[in-house]
């Protein structure tokens, strides 16, 4: 399983990425997540390692993405590896789980969903 780990899983992911993701791996750090969306707006991508369709709407999101890091933060959840996040997230925000998915969250409410084809980066700007 490790040379496919290496292949399709996280690694991959979080190595081929040219944003500054912050990646989902505890609670802790959707507490965290959840707390900056006071500040500023949060987004959580929630991805599948398994799925081609995720794995093309991640690239596509990634290749048209542009908000200075300053106006939006970006996190990453490998929902594969980390199903317990994911199914906090859904009930956390009030939101029905998806893959690939975007949450948008701001005051720690979720202001904005989208998932499959749905995802745009472009749309996001409208939260800045």
């Amino acid at each position: 399983m490790g040379i496919f780990k290496g292949m399709f899983g996280k690694s991959e992911e979080k190595s081929s990425s040219k944003l500054q993701w912050n990646y989902l791996e505890s609670m802790e750090d959707l507490d965290a997540a959840e707390q900056l969306s006071k500040e500023k707006t949060v987004v959580l991508f929630k991805h599948s390692t398994r799925c081609s369709i995720s794995r093309f709407v991640l690239k596509q999101f990634e290749n048209t993405y542009d908000i200075p890091q300053e106006d939006m933060e970006l996190y990453f959840l490998d929902l594969i590896e980390y199903r317990p996040i994911s199914n906090e997230i859904a009930q956390r925000f009030g939101v029905t789980h998806q893959s690939p998915q975007m949450v948008v969250v701001k005051d720690g409410k979720t202001i904005y969903d989208a998932s499959h084809d749905s995802i745009d980066a472009e749309s996001l700007k409208r939260f800045v």
